[in-house]
């Protein structure tokens, strides 16, 4: 009966020891379905409170959804085994295992080629349009008139003028973007269709002169007069040479500028004489007074240019009181057009910067000082201390010739030929007037000099 009573106790203390743990075990098993429940409603609250703060991107949705479908995962997975034999699944718990087959898990590399392509889309456009924004629908237009006469694309660099400077790198750059990139040149094509017809012929009227057409043009004589029906005659002759868009005048304007840099078949550059010495640098230095240098001081700058100052306003009042005697006037010139004479203007005088209208038989000619007052004053075209205050005078004969003569220190070329001082030349229409490195065009106005010699005519004969 010991034996027994012993066996009974150990067999009770057993049970109350597997008692124990089996309440152990369900009270670890309620917390776990509390915990379970918990986790079943906690990240309905999460996700609805943070979707109210802020909204989630689109690589967060992708995230997210990959964390919960493995979490889900694993949830089927791990958690059901390691349950109680005696314990059963909640509803919401059956619910989720039920959903986790039947939504396939993406793969994670995915999403990432896709957003890959979305970031380079959204950068292609702005590229495309920072690039058209610098370059215009007329640069455009300029650049490839340009190319297609010439084929030079350093030439184009140098000779045309764009709406901004553009390295000659970034004129390759934009020529080969034209040509080998469907993109840029389908935009640049369409913005070059949606020019004004007006602003298209102002492009055109801009082109470089191709090699064939300047050949062309200096076969024209540097002696001969050639009018307007002279160069219309050239291009009838030779419409396939010429650009579509020249006209006789713009011929003539740039035979003219052949002309004045000596570029025509028949010119030739002449030396220049052995007496006239070139002032170099080191001449210039050596004239220069050091003592004059040191006696600058700044305690009379102030009453220097007061005096100045007053000397101008002074000059200012005495031109503008001459005003009715000038003789001859000075406009600016906007191209190379040729001048429209008027009834009174006998012959002009035009350089690249002014021209000058000749309204009387003489006129004098050099650089206008205080003292000193002259009806063309050269200075206005470009730097003239070289020339002497009174270089030459302009004279119209009865006949109807003009003659200059030369009265300063420096020759005068006239179509390169020297004339020194004390002689004098005869002018003809279109001659280069070359002063001191300045050069002009003399342009007669041929109406006015008809009538003229017809009136000398009628009382040579009384």
């Amino acid at each position: 009966m010991d034996k027994d009573s012993q066996g009974l106790l150990d067999s009770s203390l057993m049970a109350s020891g597997t008692a124990s743990r089996s309440e152990d075990e369900e009270s670890l098993a309620g917390q776990k379905r509390a915990s379970s429940q918990a986790l079943g409603t906690i990240p309905k609250r999460r996700s609805s409170s943070r979707f109210i703060k802020r909204k989630k991107f689109d690589d967060e949705l992708v995230e997210s959804s990959l964390a919960k479908s493995s979490t889900r995962a694993k949830g089927a997975s791990g958690v059901e085994p390691g349950r109680c034999s005696g314990s059963e699944p909640s509803s919401s718990e059956k619910k989720k295992v039920s959903k986790t087959p039947s939504t396939p898990v993406p793969p994670s590399p995915a999403p990432a080629p896709g957003l890959t392509k979305r970031v380079k889309k959204s950068k292609q456009p702005l590229q495309v349009t920072k690039d058209l924004g610098r370059w215009k629908p007329a640069d455009d237009l300029l650049l490839i008139n340009a190319v297609l006469q010439t084929n030079d694309l350093t030439s184009v660099h140098l000779g045309v003028k764009f709406s901004c400077r553009f390295t000659l790198r970034e004129v390759q750059e934009r020529w080969y973007a034209l040509l080998y990139d469907p993109v840029i040149s389908k935009l640049a094509c369409q913005a070059m269709r949606q020019l004004h017809p007006e602003a298209i012929a102002a492009i055109q009227s801009k082109t470089l002169f191709s090699k064939a057409e300047e050949q062309l043009l200096s076969k024209v004589g540097s002696t001969s007069q050639p009018t307007l029906e002279t160069f219309q005659d050239l291009l009838h002759r030779h419409p396939d040479a010429f650009y579509l868009a020249r006209t006789a005048k713009a011929l003539q304007a740039h035979w003219q500028l052949m002309k004045q840099y000596y570029l025509l078949e028949d010119q030739t550059v002449q030396p220049l004489p052995k007496g006239d010495q070139v002032l170099n640098f080191s001449d210039a230095e050596d004239l220069i007074d050091d003592n004059k240098l040191k006696d600058m001081r700044d305690e009379v700058l102030e009453h220097e240019l007061t005096v100045a100052d007053r000397r101008q306003k002074r000059e200012i009042r005495q031109l503008e009181q001459e005003l009715h005697k000038w003789q001859v006037l000075v406009d600016s010139i906007t191209g190379m057009s040729s001048p429209d004479f008027d009834n009174q203007t006998l012959a002009v005088l035009r350089g690249r910067m002014v021209r000058y209208l000749m309204r009387s038989r003489e006129i004098t000619l050099g650089r206008a000082t205080k003292d000193n007052q002259i009806d063309v004053d050269l200075s206005l075209e470009g730097p003239a201390w070289k020339i002497s205050r009174k270089q030459g005078v302009i004279k119209l004969k009865n006949n109807g010739d003009f003659f200059i003569a030369n009265e300063g220190r420096r020759p005068i070329y006239i179509d390169g030929r020297p004339v020194l001082c004390g002689s004098k030349w005869r002018l003809s229409n279109n001659s280069v007037v070359e002063i001191a490195s300045l050069r002009f065009v003399f342009l007669i106005n041929q109406d006015l000099i008809a009538l003229i010699r017809a009136e000398a005519a009628k009382t040579t004969p009384q």
